[in-house]
């Protein structure tokens, strides 16, 4: 008899446990148990108001310290899988689709797979490798046009600013042996014609690609319709959060879709070598050479990082010191014959382009607001959300987007080693002042890559957890990061503490939304300077 009572007892703690891990925390009926303990014991050790005072009547408590919690409601883990399930659909899931809208391109599957884990572990490395590429669009462009407007222009002009420009995806070598007349000889017309119009073939809009970012805009804006009315309940019962901090993969890619980059490996490859066919058929100024003015580099031993070598415009990053010395000497190629008539001048170009660490500095600028406005804005809707201060939610926030902004730091600076280690001065690549930053170089960006994994898995985890409703306990709702022995829960809130967390949300969307939308008018307003498109242009 006293095993099967004891075994009835077991089961029946069994099946406590079992609800309460599939209903959670029930904070509201734990609070009206403590208080009626009190009542019969008037004992109010742990009950506090909203600021986290002692109380002397049980009437004004709306709050318990953190040991009381624990004690009394249980500090165990909760995951609620119907909870996860509808919030991982509305919140989360529509951005994880978005996703297959960036631009990839690669001649690997798995740089792809890398490109689009760089643009959600590091939304910094994203945003600045857009930006820069639009910057640099418009100072190629800027650069080339005093020369069209030169009396009898060289017709080759229009051709090359565009496609230097549109090429920003691939390693560029401009060879310098006698590279005025490989740019400006009437033979190399048809070959600079024909390229031209083989590379429109970017990523540009689409019906799917409209369908993707009307269908994330609109789950957001009706899913935070109602979350003001109650921002208490919304920022931790649901993806509020989450969602403003994904808010910034929008932004990107529209950017990319308006800029529609030329990344695909195999279509440009192919375009290149159809141009050279053309050229060779269609030059009636007789045979022509094997050499071009512009090749695209296809082997590592040609570039000082590996990532120039890959297409996706994530890894702009790397392209853009390079990419601008080669655009930079193609210009003074062209200038040196269009002012001189001379073809055989042979062009010389700074290492350091007067004005690349500005327009660096501007895309960063740029980036880090994009990111830390969308992400911020997650993270002050968590820290006003009552108990306010660091909990585990706002951490997650902080912690993604530190190690992102990390991530970009890591990648810039290896790009910058890279190309001074390719400086002419450092020819001798086995030198010590070659090889040093040259193994930095490899190191960061190694680092920067398995950080991006990290993170990457990171963010979606933080979601995953929150909309399980495995944060809701003692500790995080307490703030006890913050906090430490002062750490409370709030149970009941106050009408201070409603107007304070209701500012806040207020406050943390618009920051988030404005970031969103100001990166992408910026996007618009810059792109009057970018050189035509080749199908716009004759």
């Amino acid at each position: 008899m006293g095993l099967r009572i004891g075994s009835q007892a077991l089961a029946l703690l069994l099946l406590v446990y079992s609800v309460d891990m599939v209903a959670g925390l029930d904070w509201t009926q734990c609070f009206l148990d403590i208080k009626a303990s009190a009542n019969v014991t008037n004992n109010l050790v742990g009950l506090l108001d909203g600021n986290g005072h002692p109380v002397s009547n049980i009437a004004d408590a709306t709050a318990i310290n953190y040991s009381l919690c624990t004690s009394a409601c249980g500090s165990g883990r909760n995951f609620q899988w119907p909870v996860l399930s509808q919030d991982f659909s509305s919140w989360l899931l529509p951005y994880l689709a978005l996703i297959s809208q960036l631009p990839f391109g690669a001649d690997d599957r798995l740089d792809s797979v890398m490109s689009a884990v760089l643009t959600v572990g590091s939304p910094a490395l994203a945003g600045y490798s857009l930006f820069i590429t639009l910057l640099n669009s418009r100072w190629i462009n800027r650069k080339f046009r005093p020369l069209s407007s030169l009396p009898n222009p060289n017709p080759n002009l229009k051709y090359a600013v565009t496609i230097v420009s549109s090429l920003q995806q691939f390693p560029l070598e401009l060879h310098c042996n006698d590279s005025a007349s490989l740019v400006v000889l009437s033979k190399s017309d048809c070959w600079w014609k024909y390229l031209h119009d083989l590379t429109d073939n970017g990523q540009s809009w689409s019906a799917a690609s409209a369908t993707s970012i009307g269908w994330v805009v609109a789950a957001y804006l009706l899913s935070i319709a109602n979350s003001p009315s109650d921002a208490f309940s919304s920022t931790q019962a649901d993806g509020g959060a989450t969602g403003s901090m994904w808010l910034w993969l929008i932004s990107i890619v529209v950017g990319w879709l308006v800029l529609s980059p030329k990344c695909d490996y195999k279509r440009l490859g192919k375009a290149y070598e159809h141009a050279d066919q053309h050229a060779r058929t269609g030059s009636t100024d007789g045979p022509i050479g094997t050499q071009r003015a512009l090749t695209i580099i296809a082997q590592d031993y040609d570039v000082a990082s590996s990532d120039e070598l890959l297409t996706p415009p994530v890894f702009n990053y790397s392209r853009s010191l390079p990419w601008t010395c080669t655009a930079e000497t193609m210009f003074l190629a062209f200038q040196a014959a269009q002012g001189s008539g001379a073809q055989t001048a042979h062009p010389k170009c700074s290492h350091w382009v007067p004005g690349v660490f500005t327009r660096m500095a501007l895309a960063s600028g740029a980036s880090l607001a994009l990111q830390w406005g969308t992400v911020g804005g997650a993270f002050i809707a968590e820290w006003f959300t009552p108990t306010t201060g660091m909990g585990c939610r706002s951490l997650s926030y902080l912690i993604y987007g530190a190690v992102s902004t990390g991530i970009w730091m890591m990648l810039l600076i290896s790009s910058i080693l890279a190309h001074y280690s390719a400086a002419p001065s450092h020819s001798n690549q086995k030198s010590l002042s070659s090889r040093v930053p040259l193994a930095l170089s490899v190191c960061l960006r190694r680092m920067g890559k398995l950080l991006a994994i990290a993170n990457s898995i990171w963010v979606i985890l933080t979601c995953v957890l929150q909309y399980s409703d495995f944060y809701d306990t003692c500790f995080c709702n307490s703030s006890m990061i913050s906090r430490g022995q002062a750490a409370y829960i709030t149970i009941i809130e106050t009408s201070f503490q409603a107007v304070l967390a209701k500012a806040a949300w207020y406050g943390a969307l618009s920051l988030s939304l404005g970031s969103a939308v100001a990166f992408v008018i910026f996007i618009f307003l810059l792109l009057d300077g970018v050189p035509p498109k080749p199908s716009d242009s004759s």
